[in-house]
């Protein structure tokens, strides 16, 4: 009866994730199709010529677009990183006046939408001077309450006993953190980081808000402009879409492990 259940239970996960995955495995497909085999509704292609993708990287400058979205993920990555760890160990290790109530106040600011704060943000960084620049992109994403959260939980999971004697060896806060805590909470970072690297690639209003030259352009962007081509052909935008996505496909793999790990890690103490 068990080994029936677990038959069961294999075929059940095996059609729900064939129909998550159908999508891209379809756009897959269909970058190698010709325009009358897609609106013949067909699922595979007749065959697998690379004419979508040689007019996709010819309407626009996808691997220019790739370079300016890993700039500005990675620096995004590393810049939440180094603050979220700076903040979750002082919330989650020190001790000192008000901080429950400023912790309450970073987790409340979860609860703001990003579009609603979109129009101040785009004021600040044309006081700075900043438009038409990787930092405009970069700058209001240094740090999130998400990854002040994460960290701070990872920080209080961490055994009372080894920040005690650190302290009683003379190490700093500073020494602490980088020779005791980033290592025990690598996988917190992993996670942190894995999602902050997806959650920035994909973002397509501020990137255009903030940018109007195409070598500054991003990913999205570069999908809408063969979106938005005189003559939209579906092939192209799927040739497009595939090659976007690999990047993202690539960390996502080899991160998925340590993304749920991650989140989870800090859910046992609080």
């Amino acid at each position: 009866m068990t080994g029936r259940k677990n038959i069961v239970a294999g075929i059940v996960a095996f059609l729900i994730a064939l129909a998550i995955l159908f999508p891209l495995l379809y756009c897959l497909s269909a970058s190698f199709m010709t325009e009358k085999e897609i609106y013949a509704t067909r699922v595979l292609p007749s065959g697998l010529g690379l004419a979508n993708y040689q007019k996709a990287l010819q309407q626009a400058p996808l691997f220019k677009f790739i370079l300016n979205s890993l700039i500005v993920s990675v620096s995004c990555v590393v810049l939440q990183l180094f603050t979220g760890s700076l903040a979750g160990y002082a919330f989650g290790c020190l001790e000192f006046k008000g901080k429950n109530a400023l912790f309450k106040i970073f987790l409340a600011t979860m609860m703001i939408p990003g579009n609603a704060i979109i129009i101040s943000n785009y004021l600040t960084i044309i006081d700075f001077s900043l438009i038409d620049t990787h930092w405009a992109m970069i700058l209001p994403y240094m740090t999130s309450a998400f990854c002040v959260f994460n960290m701070r939980q990872a920080y209080k999971s961490l055994p009372v006993e080894l920040h005690e004697a650190a302290v009683i060896d003379g190490a700093s806060s500073f020494q602490y953190l980088m020779n005791v805590g980033a290592p025990l909470t690598l996988p917190s970072l992993g996670a942190v980081g894995i999602q902050t690297f997806l959650s920035v690639w994909n973002q397509y209003l501020w990137p255009m808000l903030v940018t109007s030259k195409t070598s500054l352009r991003t990913v999205q962007i570069g999908i809408g402009m063969l979106n938005n081509s005189d003559a939209m052909a579906y092939g192209v935008i799927m040739a497009g879409t595939v090659v976007v996505m690999i990047p993202l496909v690539i960390v996502f793999i080899i991160g998925q492990k340590t993304l749920i790990t991650g989140l989870t890690a800090g859910a046992v103490k609080g």
